[in-house]
């Protein structure tokens, strides 16, 4: 009983902090609109650049992206020795990449582009939702959430055998991000999916997301793997992700989504929607806000007026809500309805024109991707009921009454989600209506959960097989393996605790009047709750945390400093300055990847320049050209010409004393009028 104890604090110790960064991704996301909302370009050169920077995934045009990805120019040298691929693939092509993974060999970037150059054509081609029959193969194999680990698709290729015109499978979206071989398991799927199109079929999921990408790795996966045409491979894949099919069905009985579903989840909708559209939902979700802001100022009266490039003002992109004419006399009644009818016509035109609804299209691009949304992010909930899903920032949380009027509606006997990891690596809801599978294992930790994939014959009834891909999980005993996963969970949390340490100051001392320096314990737990907001069970966690005490007081500097001791003996840094890094490390690698927009791993002064207009219009910091200049040229340590990220969190270090990055408050300072680095 002591160890279930234990397993399931770390567990959700480990789901916490996960979630946490989620949230802390879409406000980032957040964040950058905002300041793209509220950011006017000089010139028509800054919108261009600005515009390239935040909006790229679907700035190119047909013709442009097979220019620009154009793999025939290409040339393979005599010297490489890795695999090669001639189109259309054959069987021998995908035995023969498994083979060359397996040696750590790396396919050239002219195949690859090839390959991503059909895949997407293929991908075009198939609807939103695809349907799939046990009628044509023996069983349908459903697999979960890969994350770029490599050897559990390996695994489950040894133990269910490779995709044939008898062996069906469905993966279920996640393939790329945190492991460190997600294009390699791009690559394999892909082929699959080419030589046997009606045998293997792709969901996307909520991590087929460039935006989502730049900040959980696969985007510097790529670039560090392809160094010289990795740009052109990601902009191939951002084009490839949003044709991934949004779901399947398998015998019209059974739904295959990634994440869940909503009370507002429409399948008929689902079948009709232009998936390409939403190359990330995350930013097409803030964008369509953010206009709807443009458009509560419209209906306030305050017509908004921008300059063009010439610097003349522009007319208002909205009229003026129209003025009705002057009412007709009550007496006669025919003439007033006619008034009353027309006058209520055109300020519903109106009102369509403010929110971008027009007859022809009755069903409004949001709702479209509020559908598309809550597929990817969602989770189900044993209470009754839909609402937003808080923890995750994305998506909603579904009841079982929700679930069940989705299958009623459909006439589905149940569906499979994956989108969040389980232990024992599947796991029924709602009354065995929803089934959660989950495929990559160890995913927190060595031996922290299995891996699983389940089988489902013409019977539908699933059939499950769970493994381990890690040979050491298989020799460590239950107290060890959780013993092991419990310490890297308390090892995360301490940091995450470490990296809140002013909040957490301030939070005490609220507990402490009398500035004695000690807390109830009691107090220590709630505070801590307040700061992380984790959701965590901190009385139990208590002891693997705080030292118990006689008196059951805490005197919290003292805690505090033994938590940055434990973290400056792995980083040799001032610890207050440590701790903003440790807080703000993962936000400032995603701002440094979305500045770097060509993905060279360096900031070249005019993405510097132009970034700092866009943060500088946000803070109302006046600063010339020549300005910002010296403080790019300050920043360039080596004066090579560009900022790389050292450099970059070099200069994030140098302050120490300046209000820190607070994604959430839209609090970012790079630095100081006078070119002093702060953050």
């Amino acid at each position: 009983a002591r160890l279930e104890m234990r397993r399931r604090c770390t567990w959700r110790i480990f789901q916490s902090i996960e979630y946490a960064c989620e949230q802390d991704q879409i406000k980032l996301h957040n964040f950058f609109s905002y300041l793209m909302d509220h950011f006017t370009p000089s010139s028509s050169k800054e919108r261009d650049f600005i515009s390239r920077m935040f909006i790229s995934g679907e700035s190119f045009k047909e013709a442009e992206l097979e220019k620009y990805c154009d793999y025939e120019s290409l040339e393979v040298p005599d010297s490489y020795t890795g695999p090669r691929l001639s189109f259309p693939l054959l069987p021998d092509h995908a035995t023969a990449l498994l083979e060359a993974f397996k040696q750590k060999q790396q396919l050239h970037a002219r195949y690859l582009l090839n390959l991503l150059h059909e895949t997407r054509k293929h991908l075009k081609q198939l609807p939103n939702i695809s349907h799939v029959s046990t009628c044509y193969s023996e069983e349908i194999t459903v697999c979960g959430d890969l994350h770029g680990q490599l050897d559990d698709l390996f695994l489950i290729f040894y133990k269910n055998g490779l995709p044939s015109p008898s062996k069906s499978y469905v993966f279920n979206g996640d393939f790329v991000d945190r492991g460190k071989q997600s294009l390699e398991i791009l690559i394999v799927l892909f082929t699959f999916l080419l030589i046997y199109p009606k045998e293997v079929h792709l969901n996307r999921g909520n991590h087929e997301d460039h935006m989502v990408n730049l900040r959980y790795g696969f985007t510097k996966e790529v670039m560090q793997k392809y160094k010289v045409h990795g740009k052109k491979i990601l902009k191939m894949i951002q084009n490839v992700f949003c044709w991934l099919p949004l779901a399947t069905l398998i015998d019209q009985k059974v739904l295959i989504i990634h994440g869940g579903i909503s009370d507002t989840t429409d399948l008929d909708m689902l079948e009709k929607i232009q998936r390409n559209k939403f190359v990330s939902v995350l930013r097409g979700k803030k964008r369509k806000e953010s206009n709807r802001n443009v458009e509560i100022q419209e209906l306030n009266g305050e017509s908004k007026v921008e300059a063009d490039p010439a610097g003349n003002e522009a007319a208002p992109s909205l009229s003026l809500q129209p003025r009705p004419a002057q009412a007709p006399s009550m007496a006669n009644r025919l003439e007033f309805s006619k008034w009353v009818r027309q006058t209520v016509q055109e300020q519903i035109e109106w009102c369509r024109r403010l929110v971008d609804i027009s007859e022809s299209e009755p069903e409004d691009e949001l709702f479209q991707l509020f559908q598309i949304l809550d597929i990817l992010w969602s989770d189900p909930i044993p209470q009754e009921g839909c609402r937003v899903n808080t923890v995750r920032g994305g998506g909603c949380y579904f009841g079982p009454d929700v679930t069940g009027k989705i299958l009623e509606k459909h006439n589905l006997q149940f569906l499979i989600r994956s989108h969040e990891c389980k232990q024992e690596g599947y796991e029924f809801c709602h009354n065995r209506k929803v089934l959660t599978i989950f495929s990559a294992s160890n995913y927190y930790e060595i031996g922290s959960n299995r891996g699983a994939y389940v089988k489902l014959g013409p019977d539908l009834i699933p059939h499950f097989v769970q493994y381990q891909a890690n040979k050491t999980a298989h020799t460590l005993t239950m107290t060890q393996r959780i013993s092991r996963v419990e310490e890297s969970a308390f090892r995360a949390l301490r940091e995450k605790l470490f990296a809140h340490t002013s909040a957490l100051i301030s939070a005490f001392k609220a507990y402490d009047k009398d500035n004695t320096g000690r807390i109830t314990l009691s107090n220590w737990a709630t505070a801590v709750e307040s700061v992380l907001h984790l959701g965590l069970p901190w009385r139990m966690l208590r002891p693997q945390l705080v030292r118990s005490t006689a008196d059951g007081m805490l005197e919290y500097k003292s805690w505090l400093d033994d938590l940055a001791m434990e973290q400056r003996s792995q980083e040799h840094i001032q610890s207050s300055l440590l701790e903003v890094i440790y807080r703000n490390r993962s936000n400032l690698e995603t701002i440094f990847r979305i500045i770097d927009k060509d993905h060279s791993g360096l900031i070249s002064f005019e993405e510097f320049h132009q970034t700092w207009k866009l943060f500088s219009s946000h803070m109302n910091i006046e600063l010339t050209d020549d300005g910002i200049n010296d403080l790019v040229r300050s920043i360039d340590f080596n004066k090579d010409g560009n900022i790389d990220f050292n450099e970059f969190l070099e200069a994030f270090r140098l302050v120490k004393h300046s209000p820190l990055l607070e994604c959430p408050c839209c609090r970012f300072k790079l630095f100081s009028k006078h070119g002093t680095t702060s953050a």
